[in-house]
This record gives structure tokens, sequence and C-alpha cells, in this order.
């Protein structure tokens, strides 16, 4: 049995023993260290520049050989008779679900046992983006017997390029797009301004009292009609003029997000980044989460209307007619608005009519001023590591090669690889014609095998554009930076995305992911930092998704 003294001793001793873990455990805590900086990190990877050959490029773009065969988009529904049509559809209704209303009519109309002549008739339906089912049209890609896009402008536009589309039915279900705004937004706008417009969104926008986002024009409805309300108000008679141009070029100026798609935008306005971004009615409705903003209608409405695509067989255009007679139906309008369709039909846009041919112009003026006179200069960082070999890698350098004709030359581009090390295929420059040709040669040459360290090669990259942003004499402070991902899996050596995130965030570049059959979680990890965009395309539809992405971006 211990005695007194020993006890003392014993306690003294861990008393002892308790002081020194606390001193050790401040003192780690105090000497751990921080977040390392983009040199440091640099300084731990192995990095080699090589040389590569020029190689003659293509200036002009295949619309044609971009887009994916059609069977990458299957129909929603499927014909059940020998006689039938098939149709393409925006997405918004023909998907599933609240999105789903034109889908559920068209089963319906193949299970009605409807006889035209004798026969018993049905329908092909196929759901993508009007944007889309323009291009695939237009092309001469693919032709389906009828199109239903959100809006009449691709309709405009398709006619405009030499396809026979007469227009069958103005409206399937009302919709119409809108502007969304925070409600404190909205009452400081309207007390000044009065009311909310495209006028007075123009003006804020210009003043700097707006923060506003909006899609790509060339692929969204919404963008599309956003593009052309925009114009309008700077000259409503003629949209080209160089009055209009040089309204839209200082509007864009203080415009921060161009989105790819509209889920990036919704993420953009969900971070504070934005006070307002635009909508269709039908999606508002059936989107909880964003129900806080206010909806106020703009532009052209969004009535799903119905085109015949070329000349169609009579018994076709029966078949045609029936379908859109079936979708007037009393149940089915009930169906379309308790799906968030048929709002707002007392809105009636009062803008003039515009051709095609001055969209598709319009669109051509949009590329050449979105970025308002501050180039972007890009980083296109390439995963070369061994599971890229094969078809995944040579569909990457299509994609490139197919895509650059899509970049602007007053851009900045730059080129790197990484397997286990990085390497510096092509130095950031001028996009101009000498360095388009030196990116096609640095693409042709690459080669796959290895492992997988994304983040070292994003880090390359952003040194890259810290470096490029305070070059010299001649640094241009007005250039946008931005890093595009193209990668087909995850990160398994070299530096962790938790190395890197607060580096990126610091820095404010936004990062675009392109996944190849991809663990797309990781590069949405990687994107969402600085509300990127994150695209998972597989192999097939690549090549047509870099063109949206630059389209928007570049």
């Amino acid at each position: 049995m211990l005695d007194k003294s020993n006890k003392n001793v014993i306690v003294k001793v861990i008393g002892a023993a308790v002081v020194v873990f606390l001193v050790v455990l401040v003192a780690s805590s105090f000497f751990q260290p921080g977040p390392k900086s983009v040199d440091k990190i640099i300084s731990e990877i192995n990095v080699n520049t090589v040389t590569h050959q020029k190689v003659p490029v293509n200036i002009q773009a295949d619309l044609k050989d971009s887009l994916p065969e059609i069977s990458k988009y299957p129909p929603q529904v499927n014909s059940s008779t020998p006689s039938y049509i098939e149709i393409f559809s925006s997405t918004e209704k023909a998907g599933s679900g609240t999105d789903g209303w034109l889908t559920e009519v068209a089963k319906d109309f193949n299970n009605a046992a409807i006889m035209i002549d004798g026969k018993q008739v049905s329908v092909t339906l196929r759901g993508m983006p009007s944007g889309q089912g323009a291009d695939y049209i237009t092309s001469g890609k693919y032709l389906p017997d009828a199109f239903t896009p959100s809006n009449e402008l691709w309709g405009e536009m398709i006619v405009s390029r030499g396809v026979k589309a007469q227009l069958v039915q103005k409206r399937l279900a009302g919709n119409v797009a809108g502007i969304l705004l925070t409600k404190a937004k909205k009452d400081e706008l309207v007390k000044k301004y009065g009311a909310i417009n495209i006028k007075t969104i123009v003006d804020a926008v210009a003043n700097k009292e707006l923060e506003m986002g909006y899609t790509n024009p060339f692929a969204s409805s919404t963008g599309l009609n956003f593009l052309i309300s925009t114009l309008q108000t700077f000259d409503s008679s003629n949209l080209l003029s160089d009055k209009a141009a040089a309204g839209f070029e200082g509007f864009q100026t203080n415009i921060p997000v161009v989105a790819y798609t509209t889920l990036q935008l919704r993420e953009s306005a969900k971070s504070g980044v934005l006070d307002g971004f635009i909508l269709e009615y039908q999606t508002y409705m059936n989107t909880p989460d964003i129900r806080s903003y206010e909806f106020t209608p703009f532009g052209v409405r969004h009535d799903s209307p119905m085109y015949a695509i070329g000349e169609l067989p009579a018994e076709k255009m029966k078949i045609l007619n029936k379908f859109v007679e079936f979708t007037e139906q009393e149940k089915y309008q009930t169906l379309a608005t308790k799906y968030g369709f048929n709002g707002f039909n007392e809105y009636q846009s009062r803008a003039s009519a515009v051709s095609g041919d001055v969209i598709i112009q319009a669109q051509k003026l949009w590329k050449e001023k979105k970025n308002a006179g501050k180039p972007i200069c890009a980083v296109f960082v390439v995963d070369v590591s061994g599971s890229m070999d094969g078809e995944p890698l040579n569909k990457l350098k299509h994609s490139l090669l197919q895509g650059q004709n899509y970049i602007g030359k007053d851009n900045m581009v730059g080129l790197i690889s990484y397997s286990n090390d990085v390497h510096i295929d092509l130095p950031v420059a001028k996009f101009d014609l000498n360095q388009r040709s030196l990116f096609a040669g640095a693409v042709e040459d690459l080669q796959a095998g290895g492992s997988t360290s994304t983040f070292d090669g994003i880090a390359v990259a952003m040194k890259m554009l810290i470096d490029q942003k305070a070059a010299g004499p001649n640094a241009d402070p007005n250039l946008r930076p931005r890093i595009f991902v193209l990668s087909d899996g995850k990160s398994n050596t070299g530096h962790s995305l938790d190395d890197i995130r607060k580096i990126v965030q610091d820095l404010g570049i936004p990062i675009d992911t392109i996944g190849y059959n991809a663990d797309i979680p990781e590069l949405q990890a990687i994107s969402i930092i600085n509300e990127g965009a994150c695209i998972n395309a597989d192999t097939q539809d690549v090549v047509y998704q870099l063109r949206n992405l630059f389209m928007a971006e570049m």
C-alpha cells in the first residue's frame, strides 16, 4: 500500500506529464503549417516544358461532324405502328416527371388506337434542347418530321438556313421566359425605375446596380430570347447597328456570368454571386429552392410552337395535325397547367418580329462582343494517364482540334498535360493562326500512360495564369483567367483538392471540367469552387459539348 509521500510523488509526476502534453499540443497547433502557396506546390511537382511542331489547321468548323449520332439521344416515346411521325421536342416538356408533359401526351396518343385513312397511327418523341434540335436539322445530320422548340426564334433560324419548316401550331402549352430577382433588389429597382422590364435591367446593369447572369444564346432558348431582347433596347429598328453593338458591349462589361447551363446559373445565384438571372416560368414553378426570387416575364413567349419539317407526305401531315389536336384536349391542357405551363397567359411581347437571318447575326455579334474587351486567358489541362489510352484520348484529341474553331482569336490559350508528371506543351499566347498551329501540334502529340495527378496539373495552370497576368510591361490587367480540365477519372497521385482549394478560392479562377466517361463527383467538386461548368460527356458527344462550352466561355 502506497504511503502519503509516494502518493504525492505520483500526483506530481502525473501533473507534470499533463503540463508537458498540453505544452506539446499547443506548440504543435501553433507551428502547424498553413495552406501552401502556389509556388510551394509547384516546387514539389516535376514540371517539364515540351516543344511541339506546328501542324496545318482547318479553321472552318463543321457542325455536322461535331454532332453525335442521333442514337446518343434515344426517344422518350417510340412509335407503335408502321404509320408514324417523329417529333423533336425541347426538354422541358419531353423528359419525365413535371418535365414530361408531352411525353405523357405522346404515350396516350399511341395507346388511343387513332385511325387515319384506315391505318392506326402513332408518334416517336425524341427530347433534346431546342438549340441542339435546330443544329441537327440545319446541318442535315438528322431530320425529324416535326420540331417543337421552346420558342419561335429557333423556327425562324432554321427557315433562314434553307430548311423548309411550316408552322403548324403556335402554341402547344403556354410558357414565358422571365427575369428572376431577389425581393430586395426588385424593390430597389422598382423604386428607382418604376417597373421591371428589359430596359430597367439593362440600365441597372450599366449603372452597376445589378449583378445579372444569363445562359448561352447558342444553346439556351431563354438565353437567345434575352440576347434579342437586350439588343432591341439599344436599337429597336436595327439589332445589328453600330449603336446596338456598342450598347451591348458596354452592357456586357458588367455581366459577371454567362452560364453554359441553367444549372450552373442557379448555382451561381445560390452562392450569392448574382442578384438576378433568367429562367422559364415552368422551371421556376417546379424548383422550390429558387422561389424566393420574384419572376417577371420578358421577350417573346415560349409557347412550344410546332413545325412540320421538310416536304411531309400527306399521311404524315395528317398524323401531325391529329397529334396537335390531341394535345389541345382539356385533359392535357389541365395536365400542362399542373406541370407549370400555361402561366402568364395574359403576357404578350411588345417587340417586333425578328427574322432568322438577324437572329443568326445577333448570335455572331454576341460571340464577338461578349467579353467586352476583356479577353479570356485559358489553360487547357489534359489528362494523359494510362486510363485515357485508346478511344478516350483519340476522342479528346478530336474534340480539341474541332473545338478550337470556336475559340475567339482575341483570347489567349495555353496547354498542359499530366500523368505522373506535368508537361507544359504550349505556353500561353494569343490564339492567332500561329498559336492555333502550335496548339494542334501539341494536341496531336499527346500520348497516354502513367497515373493521374489532376491537382498538380491545375496548380501548374494557375501558376501560368498568374505569371501571364503580370507578364512585364505588356501585361493586360483585363485578362480573364480560366482553366479547362479534361479528364476521365479520379486523381490518384500528387497533390489533393484540399491542397489547392484555398488557392483556387482566393484567386477566383473558374475551372470548367469535361469528363470523358469520368468519375464525375471529383470533377464537380473542382468546378463548384468558383461556379465553373461540369460536363459529363461520353466519348460520343464530347465534340459537340466542347463546341457549346467554347461558344459560351471563349
